[in-house]
């Protein structure tokens, strides 16, 4: 704000008590830092709203950063999922020519349940499982 050294304020007060003279001076220097606290706090408030909205500003920004962080990141984890399918459905074309492709991980065609465990026929015999143990 405006800074007013001691010089200029001793020679402002002579100014008004020449021209206010001693019985009006006092009333108006109630008058005067009324005003400057007026002022102030109205400058106080100004000053505290622009901060809060370049703080606004800041959280949308660093928001719009992040959402397009996750894009990306959403982009890569999609274009390494497709990478990794892809061979996979072909080695399951290969191990069965005949049943229908695999279920695709990103939402494609759907394979039957029964193609499933006709795949899963072919592999290795599953070990039978033990019967549960009776406590006496």
């Amino acid at each position: 704000m405006i800074e007013i050294s001691l010089g200029k304020m001793v020679l402002l007060a002579l100014i008004a008590l020449i021209v206010l003279g001693p019985e009006k001076l006092p009333g108006a220097a109630r008058t005067a830092g009324a005003l400057l606290r007026r002022l102030r706090s109205g400058w106080d408030n100004v000053r505290a709203e622009v901060e809060r909205e370049l703080e606004i500003e800041e959280i949308k920004r660093a928001a719009r950063e992040a959402a397009a962080r996750v894009e990306a990141l959403q982009a890569d984890v999609k274009s390494s999922l497709q990478q990794v399918q892809q061979p996979l459905v072909e080695a399951a074309a290969m191990v069965n020519p005949a049943a229908p492709l695999m279920t695709r991980l990103d939402g494609g065609s759907a394979e039957p349940a029964a193609a499933v465990q006709a795949e899963l026929a072919l592999g290795e015999p599953t070990p039978p499982q033990e019967p549960p143990h009776e406590h006496a």
